[in-house]
């Protein structure tokens, strides 16, 4: 059996945490370890009877847990509006921000509802819209976003020409895509709120490799049965060997959202063999992630593609 791993996390209450795709797998351990601290956790999701079952659970395992289930479809630029919108009318500032929600290789293209390859739309133009739209409540708060990507943004390019895959389609080499696109994003929102003031904070972090349903059996994304890789998965986690579970998975997001200190840019996962598994620990940019100019290029086009634009 796998040892458990916990970290120490500082008190979190007064303080307020948007986080992504928290109604199972290491989103949900992200929002309970949060809550855990003491902060109020947002819980933006697709399916609310999922949401309302999550901040359930927390409620049972964290008593007192402040948690509230918000509607968000991040494959629907419109759902992303509406839900900014309906947070900036009630003003309240964001201390936290983990952008966790993510899908894996479909096997076939598939598209957002605005037409975009469906894993840049949701891992990555989703996000970016709604951070873009929460800027406000972000540099109220004084907030600590945290992008999430994965190991798979260690190998692979952004594929610039041909960003949406309308030309053909790789499974794997879009979800690379995707989360090199998202890493370079969250650090070039470093770079900007350093430049402007925001006072904004801005990590990045990888769970590792642990079975969560990315890999599952989804009909709905023309996955009929679970993958042979997550079979695999599951076996090494539930033995301890190598990789993590989902709750040690979720540690590095909850260690760049709340640590302290005022710089950003710095990037965290597991520490332990080959950064898959093991206790959360600082880590060095992947090479995909180091170009300024990608970086700038990236926020350049995520604010041409969902046409929200940060203030200038």
């Amino acid at each position: 059996m796998p040892r458990s791993i916990d970290i120490a996390v500082p008190d979190q209450t007064g303080r307020t945490a948007l986080v992504t795709g928290g109604s199972d797998g290491i989103g949900f351990h992200i929002a309970s370890r949060l809550a855990r601290a003491g902060a109020e956790v947002l819980l933006p999701v697709r399916s609310a009877a999922k949401g309302a079952a999550a901040a359930d659970r927390i409620r049972s395992a964290v008593p007192g847990a402040r948690i509230e289930v918000r509607p968000l479809d991040l494959a629907s630029l419109a759902s992303v509006e509406a839900l900014a919108d309906a947070l900036l009318a009630e003003g309240r500032p964001l201390q936290m921000l983990v952008g966790n929600a993510g899908l894996m290789t479909p096997p076939t293209r598939r598209a957002t509802a605005d037409g975009f390859e469906l894993q840049l739309g949701t891992n990555h133009l989703g996000h970016a819209a709604l951070v873009l739209r929460l800027l406000p409540l972000l540099q109220a708060g004084r907030a600590r976003v945290v992008s999430q990507i994965s190991v798979a943004a260690n190998s692979g390019a952004v594929l610039w020409d041909d960003l949406n895959q309308e030309r053909s389609y790789h499974p794997g080499r879009a979800y690379s895509s995707s989360k090199i696109a998202f890493g370079l994003f969250g650090l070039e929102l470093q770079r900007r709120s350093t430049a402007a003031g925001w006072g904004i904070r801005s990590d990045l972090a990888h769970p590792g490799v642990t079975p969560t349903n990315l890999l599952a059996a989804q009909p709905g994304m023309g996955r009929e049965r679970d993958t042979a890789a997550l079979r695999v998965i599951r076996g090494l986690s539930r033995r301890g060997i190598l990789l993590g579970t989902a709750e040690s998975a979720a540690l590095p997001a909850v260690l760049a959202a709340t640590r302290p200190g005022e710089d950003g840019g710095r990037f965290f996962g597991p520490g332990g063999p080959l950064h898959l598994g093991g206790a959360p620990a600082e880590q060095r940019l992947y090479s995909r992630l180091r170009s300024e100019e990608d970086a700038k290029r990236i926020w350049a086009e995520s604010e041409r593609l969902t046409g929200v634009r940060a203030p200038r």
